[in-house]
């Protein structure tokens, strides 16, 4: 199978609890306290993958390193200060409501936003290390659950149909996996420099989780979302280390 391929297969399959996650919001309707140790769970396991997976122990060039982390993280930044200005800064409250939720259109393009380092960061090991992850796949699928779930709540309360909203996921699951292709791309025309491209993405990754993630771990878990968060990152480690 040709690797780009692969890659992109790997990028929808980790996607595809988006629309998981927009099938339990619709039909379950959980509750905001599970949601929010969920989504403490997956932060932990993403900054785990992190640490453990996308930056070396021992990088030859340790600046660059720094450099691309650095850069990533300020993309983000960016593009998410963006998104949260044309009205999608509220795209994961389980609070929403048609008053402060934003518009569909703001919310999709979050989403997609939050979720393209994620994708990116799957091609690129596959490029780098020869294989994908297990840990930081199992990381990036349950950390889409809880997105997911927050993100339709808000689609929900301003008026997007269900119909829309599974289609919506079902789109940002094939953006997800073109975006796993495009990583493997990049990082292979990289060639040795394909650590910086992985830096660069997870810088990007590191700020999602942060920004966008921790604090609705946090305001909707309470304070368990912190055990959470450390039983997430010890069960990545876990996987990484018998990989």
């Amino acid at each position: 199978m040709n690797d780009a391929l692969a890659a992109a297969i790997w990028g929808g399959i980790a996607a595809s609890s988006l629309l998981i996650g927009g099938f339990v919001a619709l039909r379950a309707q959980p509750s905001k306290r599970l949601v929010g140790l969920v989504l403490a769970f997956g932060t932990g396991t993403l900054i785990s993958s992190v640490a453990y997976e996308l930056v070396p122990e021992e990088a030859i060039d340790a600046v660059g390193v720094g450099l691309a982390l650095a850069i990533g993280g300020l993309v983000f930044y960016f593009g998410d200060a963006y998104v949260d200005r044309i009205g999608g800064e509220n795209r994961k409250d389980l609070d929403a409501t048609a008053e402060n939720t934003g518009s569909g259109q703001s919310i999709v393009l979050g989403t997609i936003l939050d979720g393209i380092p994620e994708s990116l960061v799957l091609g690129i090991g596959l490029a780098v290390g020869g294989a994908i992850s297990a840990a930081f796949l199992a990381a990036v699928f349950i950390s889409n659950l809880p997105e997911a779930i927050a993100a339709t709540v808000s689609l929900k309360a301003s008026g997007v149909k269900s119909g829309a909203i599974y289609r919506m996921w079902a789109g940002i699951v094939g953006i997800s996996a073109a975006a796993a292709a495009i990583g493997y791309g990049i990082a292979s025309a990289a060639g040795s420099s394909g650590i910086l491209v992985q830096a660069f993405a997870a810088g990007a990754l590191l700020t999602m989780i942060i920004d966008t993630m921790a604090p609705e771990a946090v305001q909707h878990g309470g304070k368990v979302a912190g055990l959470a968060t450390l039983l997430g990152f010890a069960v990545a480690a876990t996987v990484s280390g018998l990989e």
